[in-house]
């Protein structure tokens, strides 16, 4: 199989944005990831579009609306790809699935949501979407309700971690401090993310507002192209391999702590890969809630099960510990605008790798892990990426 490079991105700033809608959204990121890459609209062979949408908005088709979004593009070959919170990663892989046929040298992958002009208890419920609602639609507080569960569930085989949890969420907004493009960058410190209070209610189970990440606008490109072709651009990120690995969508028919799925990714690319997480310099994660980054670690194989608190107290997931972890800020902080979520990710990742993350940048990064998943670790996908040229 011959991987795409990553050859050119784009990302809005996220947050809750005036952007009217998601095809001003997508307006506003196309163009510059095409800039970035140095092509023209012309280059491009196809449009893989990433959003969730499931009831943010009344305009469906997507994968078209991308060419509304930039005209030059409305006659070039286009599908919308949707997999819950994994949908930008999905897309991505439709993409490199393409260019790795041969069907085509160059395409690009939209990811873009517009979450915030919808009602609060509007989102709760569209969120919940993403889980089985036959057996979990009752459970209180929407999708946060479903992560609170996972939370208890958690706290009653190992112990509370409310404090963990806390210094999860303290260290993804000192990261995100210094991203400019996250929702919110300021540094709340751990303190404030362990107390309950008016600003920092509980939401679900034990999770406060500090636990669970924010609910944005924004949008996110990328550039792919085959070897040849990207062997005469500026930049080239390869993927030195990727997996997918998935669970049952019902939390009732497996162990919803074990985070199984992200287990058998990150075991297989890695494996691909011939490389171990001591080889990465960083890793993006999938940080919806702070308990997901807990398990997350030792899913990936950063701590032992029920041992994930020592990753993030010892230092371990820090900027300057052995493995960074989310140095973008993650979800928690930079905003998770769901369809634009996974592209986001590999975005801020290719930025590490080329030297051109600013304030954010890990020294002397060379390869990275990014982790994104669709529900509760229900499609699990893993990157492992490297900087070619």
């Amino acid at each position: 199989m011959t991987e795409a490079r990553i050859v050119g991105w784009s990302h809005t700033p996220f947050g809750k944005r005036d952007t009217p809608d998601t095809e001003a959204l997508m307006a506003e990121a196309i163009a510059p990831a095409l800039d970035h890459a140095g092509l023209d609209a012309a280059d491009v062979d196809a449009l893989f579009v990433g959003v969730f949408n499931n009831g943010f908005s009344r305009q469906g088709f997507e994968g078209a609306l991308a060419g509304m979004a930039h005209e030059p593009l409305a006659r070039t070959p286009s599908v919308r790809f949707e997999n819950a919170c994994a949908t930008g990663s999905a897309a991505l892989h439709g993409a490199l699935d393409y260019i790795a046929a041969g069907r085509g040298r160059v395409a690009v992958v939209v990811g873009a949501e517009k979450m915030t002009a919808t009602p609060g208890a509007e989102i709760g419920d569209i969120l919940l979407s993403a889980s089985y609602r036959a057996e979990e639609a009752d459970i209180e507080g929407g999708f946060a309700g479903v992560f609170g569960r996972i939370a208890e569930t958690y706290f009653q085989r190992h112990g509370d971690q409310s404090e963990a949890l806390a210094m999860i969420a303290a260290k993804n907004h000192a990261n995100g401090a210094h991203n400019p493009l996250a929702h919110l960058r300021k540094d709340v410190g751990v303190e404030f993310c362990n107390t309950v209070s008016e600003k920092n209610p509980r939401v679900a189970g034990p999770l406060r507002r500090t636990d669970c990440s924010l609910v944005s606008d924004g949008a996110a490109v990328l550039v792919l192209a085959d070897p040849e072709a990207a062997a005469g651009m500026d930049r080239a990120i390869g993927f030195r391999a990727r997996a997918q690995a998935n669970e049952p969508l019902a939390i009732s028919r497996r162990d919803i702590i074990a985070f199984d799925g992200a287990r058998r990714a990150w075991a297989e690319a890695l494996g691909a890969a011939g490389v171990t997480l001591d080889d990465l310099s960083f890793a993006e994660t999938h940080d919806c809630f702070t308990i997901a980054e807990l398990i997350e670690y030792e899913a990936m194989g950063l701590a032992a099960p029920g041992q994930g608190a020592r990753a993030i107290r010892d230092g371990v997931t820090a900027k300057g510990g052995r493995l960074p972890i989310n140095p973008s800020g993650g979800l928690k902080s930079k905003g998770h605008p769901i369809g634009a979520t996974g592209v986001s990710m590999h975005v801020m990742a290719a930025m590490q790798l080329m030297g051109e993350a600013g304030e954010m940048q890990i020294p002397d990064a060379t390869t990275a892990g990014v982790f994104n998943m669709g529900g509760a670790a229900v499609a699990n996908y893993v990157s492992i990426l490297e900087r070619v040229k």
